[in-house]
């Protein structure tokens, strides 16, 4: 069978609540020392927008499956939404048609594909971990045995006996496991993606979840796998994919590409003056990590958050971020101290502070100290 490892620090759970104001420091101009890495847990929804339009945490995602799962509408909608997030379109409709099941069978779960797709990228890049792929028939072209996954001090935190493109663990498996095709007469297969997500959604859905309520989603989640790296990893790529696909068109490559680079970079420790284990530095501080992920995507930005702030055109005082869009904090007349990259439904990922690791914060909270947007790509 198939398997990957993935080497990053292990995230804990925070004091506080990671707000902005609180967490939020002078980005540094040489690498100091490795820095420990507890970070907050997350503590909102599944992403969910209203025509485009930010509504933070709380509401009722607005994004549907179209056509209830069947027709041309559906199957184009598949397609543009795979294409545009690289995701393979036999997981995309694996996601698609569990989502419309649920919301058949638990509706007031209000399960988004987002979450569903969020973890099938984090627990194996959508069926891709060892090159494989997800076959029409929505089984891997080589069973995936449990990936491991381990923190920076080489501790394994991946689950034993996790299998299949959902990484479920055996306990989860047992008790949810769920067949895609009814009138198959086969047992369900953990192996089979079709089926892997539909036991997922169950668990998500456990106990009568409303996963539009972000204590909700975080136990769900949490059910199948209770490491805060996974969580966070899970709700920034759901947060893209969810921005994404409410804005109903193409995103721009190079802002998906500087995202997807912050998203792998989740749980590095922060390091004053950091740019990453790329440059030899075990971590980033937070303008290291916006210059080094505008880097991947062949943009230029200068390094530290005040000549960032400075140099990136800035966007309305009364317009909303955009994906990718750097969020600012200080005073401008006298320094800005802090950057960080939006992710939709309120989101960014930085990287704090001391002691805190590469994450998910909300990008405003009460007393912050924001000053703008800047957008590096049109």
């Amino acid at each position: 069978m198939a398997a990957g490892v993935i080497t990053v620090v292990r995230l804990a759970p925070s004091e506080s609540d990671g707000g902005v104001s609180a967490a939020a420091t002078s980005d540094g101009v040489a690498a100091g020392p490795r820095a420990a890495a507890p970070g907050g847990s997350p503590s909102t929804p599944q992403p969910n927008q209203d025509d485009g339009a930010e509504t933070g945490s709380g509401s009722q995602p607005a994004e549907r499956v179209p056509d209830q799962g069947g027709g041309p509408r559906f199957e184009k909608w598949v397609d543009d939404v795979a294409g545009w997030l690289d995701i393979p379109r036999n997981a995309m409709h694996s996601y698609a048609t569990a989502t419309v099941r649920m919301a058949e069978e638990q509706p007031a779960c209000n399960l988004s594909w987002v979450t569903l797709a969020g973890i099938g990228r984090t627990a194996s890049d959508h069926g891709r971990a060892s090159g494989g792929e997800i076959t029409p028939d929505g089984t891997p072209s080589t069973p995936i045995d449990t990936i491991e996954l381990r923190n920076f001090d080489g501790d394994v935190i991946s689950q034993a006996g996790a299998a299949g493109p959902m990484q479920l663990s055996p306990a989860v498996w047992e008790k949810w496991a769920a067949v895609s095709d009814t009138a198959s007469g086969r047992a369900p297969n953990i192996q089979d993606l079709d089926d892997a997500a539909l036991t997922a959604g169950r668990a998500l859905c456990d106990g009568g979840r409303d996963l539009d309520r972000g204590e909700d989603w975080l136990a769900g989640v949490s059910a199948l796998h209770d490491e805060p790296l996974f969580l966070h990893r899970v709700l920034a790529t759901a947060n893209v994919y969810g921005t994404v696909g409410m804005e109903g068109k193409p995103p721009n490559k190079k802002v998906i590409k500087a995202v997807t680079f912050a998203i792998e970079k989740i749980g590095l420790p922060y390091v004053w003056g950091g740019n990453g284990e790329e440059q030899g530095d075990a971590g980033f501080d937070c303008s290291g990590l916006t210059t080094a992920a505008y880097g991947s995507a062949g943009i230029t930005l200068q390094r530290t958050a005040h000549w960032q702030y400075s140099s990136v055109p800035l966007i309305g005082p009364d317009e909303q971020p955009r994906l990718g869009d750097l969020v600012f904090y200080g005073d401008p007349n006298t320094k800005i101290h802090h950057v960080g990259m939006y992710i939709g439904n309120q989101q960014m990922i930085d990287a704090p502070t001391f002691g805190q690791a590469v994450q998910v914060h909300n990008y405003r909270s009460p007393g912050d100290s924001y000053a703008g947007a800047g957008r590096p790509v049109a």
